[in-house]
């Protein structure tokens, strides 16, 4: 772990120092295009939330939930303990 963050560490380190070679108007063009990006997907987020609602339905449909077990198709008879069966039959066949 601790190799890990020195690693991590260093790779910050080197991106801070290409940051900071870059003149400033470069680190506003980047920071604006990053901006405008983040904006973009922004509205195109909202945009697809607000054309969903609008073409759904404004009806709610209440469904029962189903029992899974009962989707089983497994014989019907009680099932029973086969440990406890097996110590009944074992005092059984001592007598």
């Amino acid at each position: 772990m601790r190799r890990f963050k020195e690693n991590m560490d260093r790779f910050y380190n080197r991106l801070d120092k290409r940051w900071s070679a870059l003149s400033i108007s470069k680190q506003r063009q980047y920071t604006f295009y990053f901006f405008v990006g983040y904006l973009t997907l922004t509205a195109v987020v909202i945009v697809k939330i607000w054309y969903d609602t609008r073409q759904s339905k404004n009806e709610m449909v209440i469904e029962y939930i189903k029992n899974p077990v009962l989707k089983k198709n497994e014989s019907t008879a009680r099932l029973q303990d086969t440990l406890t069966t097996i110590f009944k039959h074992l005092n059984y066949e001592r007598k």
